[in-house]
């Protein structure tokens, strides 16, 4: 098992990894809308936050030796279901392969941002 640590995406808030790798298998943990640099939330809307988000996982899976088109599987954390159109948009445009994927609501985030996501994919 090999742990994944990557200054360019953020640190964990808490007592938990960015990711591991067991075999030839990445599980992220979910990412939310932070800056790696300063650890503070980027956007205020569902667009800017996502994209931010897609950056943080993007520098995981790089970190992993993976990319966004291996990714088998990701988990969708939205606090709003009201910004699904606008998160798929932005989702859509990185995750080319089409992932198996669950998306759900949930009542409060970390830092009480709007989207949080995790990935399982291949190296």
């Amino acid at each position: 098992m090999k742990q994944i640590n990557t200054t360019k995406a953020p640190a964990a808030i808490g007592p938990y990894s960015q990711g591991f790798v067991t075999g030839n298998i990445l599980f992220s943990a979910g990412q939310i809308p932070l800056d790696a640099a300063t650890g503070e939330v980027v956007g205020d809307d569902i667009t800017a936050q996502t994209e931010q988000v897609m950056k943080n996982l993007g520098a995981i899976l790089k970190e992993a030796g993976s990319s966004f088109e291996k990714t088998l599987k990701t988990t969708c954390f939205l606090s709003d279901m009201g910004n699904f159109a606008a998160f798929n948009e932005v989702y859509g445009k990185y995750f080319t392969g089409k992932p198996a994927r669950s998306c759900v609501a949930v009542k409060t985030l970390p830092k009480n941002v709007l989207v949080e996501v995790e990935v399982i994919a291949e190296i």
